[in-house]
């Protein structure tokens, strides 16, 4: 048990290393400061217990006795939270930043706290944090079709999570290095699910977070009483048609609202109340679009190269959208359609 606790330590720390530098990029949390940075701290803060895991069970170091362990092990749960609610929160409900910052104050309580009552006390403020995910999530089960299989693997995330509270409630039971094996081991667990279901889908964060913004929705208090809807939509069809701007590759919710002279709220409200889809979807649509034309024009052109011409960032991000929206790879798209077109050219 303890060799695989190990394993799973280092495999974790090399998780977080590259989650930090790959999928919590600014350009992934366009508009979302706070949960990014709350997103960092919770790496770092599963990376400190990992290691104070690895000390104790590979070093006989105690380090899990430390003040240390227990202001982390209370960050967790408040970190996941501020990391999550503006994502799963429309952008007219969110709280002010400072009062989901408040939501730290346990850690800071926790160096005070006697070393028997810490341990517990932390799974169980962890477990009312897991009900407010359950609750969030339920609120998003309309859009469940759309992740099948994210919904399938993050439940598996979910359930670790509610085994490890469980496990900290009736830790006592245990043999103490038993417990920690556990609990790293379930760490490592978390982040191999996490991993497997970013690479299903990178952009599932943006995409999970425009779903609650339409689905939760209702914009009774609306930012477009004076704009002439119709001839905003109308103007934002001929920006994508005529001047291409889904090519470039920096195009944001705030750079679009401003040629449009419109807020960022005002953009996101059209988008969402008119066309039923949040931004980064109709642009993914545009992009795609714009794809399908050049695969078919070009057929000499790379993949790769057609991808980044119409905007996309990368391979990937281009292979996850074209196959979200056409069903198919953008390679198998060009050799479908054009065996079509040979097909249809010959003669009777």
């Amino acid at each position: 048990m303890t060799a695989l606790a190990l394993l799973l330590i280092g495999f974790s720390l090399f998780s977080a290393l590259v989650l930090a530098l790959s999928h919590f990029r600014a350009a992934n949390y366009a508009g979302q400061p706070l949960a990014r940075v709350m997103g960092l701290l919770l790496l770092a803060a599963l990376s400190g217990l990992q290691l104070a895991h690895f000390t104790w069970l590979y070093l006989d170091l105690p380090w899990v006795d430390g003040m240390a362990y227990r202001i982390l092990l209370f960050s967790v749960a408040p970190a996941f939270f501020i990391f999550s609610e503006p994502l799963l929160t429309p952008a007219a409900e969110q709280p002010k930043p400072l009062l989901l910052l408040g939501h730290l104050a346990p850690a800071l309580l926790a160096p005070w706290l006697p070393a028997a009552m810490a341990l517990p006390l932390a799974f169980v403020v962890g477990a009312l944090y897991l009900l407010w995910l359950a609750r969030r999530l339920y609120r998003l089960r309309g859009e469940r079709s759309q992740y099948h299989q994210e919904i399938i693997l993050l439940g598996l995330v979910f359930l670790i999570a509610v085994g490890v509270a469980a496990l900290g409630l009736f830790q006592h039971v245990l043999a103490e290095k038993r417990f920690f094996s556990l609990y790293a081991s379930a760490i490592g667990l978390a982040f191999l699910l996490v991993q497997i279901t970013l690479g299903l889908r990178p952009q599932l964060v943006t995409q999970i977070s425009e779903s609650a913004q339409i689905s939760q929705t209702s914009y009774s208090n609306s930012t477009l009483g004076n704009v002439d809807c119709s001839a905003v939509l109308a103007n934002l069809d001929r920006l994508m048609a005529d001047e291409h701007l889904y090519a470039d590759q920096e195009l944001s919710l705030a750079s679009l609202a401003q040629r449009l002279e419109l807020s960022s709220h005002q953009l996101s409200e059209l988008i969402n109340a008119q066309l039923g889809k949040g931004f980064s979807r109709y642009l993914r649509e545009q992009r795609s679009a714009a794809a399908r034309h050049m695969l078919c024009a070009e057929p000499s052109a790379s993949v790769l190269s057609v991808g980044l011409s119409v905007g996309f960032s990368s391979q990937s991000n281009f292979y996850e959208a074209f196959r979200e929206i056409e069903g198919m790879t953008p390679g198998q798209y060009r050799k479908l359609h054009l065996q079509r077109g040979v097909t249809e050219g010959k003669p009777a």
